[in-house]
């Protein structure tokens, strides 16, 4: 296919900057390994993405976190008219808006755990506090599990929102769901097979995504056919109602019960050695080289 010139949008300035950093090397080379004209670019403002569209047919956004991830790069590309991978302007918001994420999720009436809201309008109130610990507590805007903690009770949770509030104005403290970790990456209108997660850490926190070599992925998992094939409608149910496109990944838990909750959706997910959606498209027969192109080919 002719793609022209390609460029491989990565860095920025979020939090996740090194993570965006390996995830867009490693898609470049991808894609120069296919024969594709692409370059690497570390986008940090305006004028990067004013000069790429000039110099450039399509990009591939590799940026995570915000700006990047946020909607804000894709309006500016919108405006730009330069075709780009992923979701557009609004759904990028939602997704990277756990809080607007959940909401939207309850009101197509999809499972998603019990939680508090805290803002500067709406304070952490310890005395009426009401979820049954332990909690997870999660700034509403940042990726890569940073600024997150799990707590076991009211003293912790004051500390770690006040944490939290070093990344963020908005806190999400949420209802701690005990029971087995999947994520569900989705490429084109299909979900991928599930990846069951299991770390020694107390959740799947950033070192135990990018730093330990004990995290296992276990894909194909052992859930049967059927559970399974009910857990992709629900991941694609859920990317849906954000009106998510191309590709992306669905984190959820599945509880002793075995009732499914779902937790997010990552717009742009990592294309790095340690990353999620390049495992599960190699259970399904696409190598990471064909990965890249299968996510490109939605800019056509």
């Amino acid at each position: 296919m002719e793609f022209g010139k390609v460029a491989v949008l990565m860095g920025g300035n979020a939090a996740e900057r090194e993570v965006s950093l390996r995830s867009g090397q490693a898609v470049t080379q991808a894609f120069i390994a296919q024969g594709i004209n692409a370059v690497s670019e570390d986008v940090t403002q305006l004028e990067d993405l004013q000069r790429i569209a000039k110099e450039y047919d399509r990009a591939f956004i590799a940026l995570h976190g915000r700006w990047g991830e946020d909607g804000v790069v894709q309006a500016i590309l919108d405006d730009l008219g330069l075709p780009y991978t992923g979701s557009g302007m609004a759904a990028s918001a939602v997704a990277m808006d756990k809080l607007r994420t959940k909401w939207m999720w309850m009101g197509a009436g999809l499972p998603t755990p019990g939680f508090v809201w805290v803002s500067d309008l709406m304070p952490l109130n310890i005395e009426e506090f009401d979820l049954p610990f332990p909690v997870i507590v999660k700034p509403c805007h940042e990726g890569s599990s940073i600024g997150m903690r799990k707590v076991y009770d009211k003293e912790s949770l004051v500390e770690a929102v006040t944490y939290a509030q070093e990344f963020d104005s908005e806190i999400l403290i949420e209802q701690w769901i005990t029971g087995r970790e999947y994520t569900c990456a989705v490429l084109n209108n299909k979900a991928l097979p599930l990846i069951e997660l299991k770390t020694t850490h107390d959740f799947y926190d950033f070192d135990a995504k990018y730093k330990s070599n004990d995290t296992q992925y276990i894909c194909p998992c052992d859930l049967d056919n059927e559970t399974q094939q009910e857990l992709q409608e629900l991941v694609l149910q859920a990317f849906h109602v954000l009106g998510s496109k191309g590709w992306g990944r669905v984190d959820l838990m599945l509880d002793d019960d075995d009732q499914a909750w779902l937790i997010e959706l990552n717009s742009v997910p990592g294309m790095t050695d340690h990353s999620l959606v390049p495992m599960a498209a190699k259970a399904d027969g696409i190598d990471f080289e064909n990965l890249v192109v299968e996510i490109l080919k939605s800019t056509l």
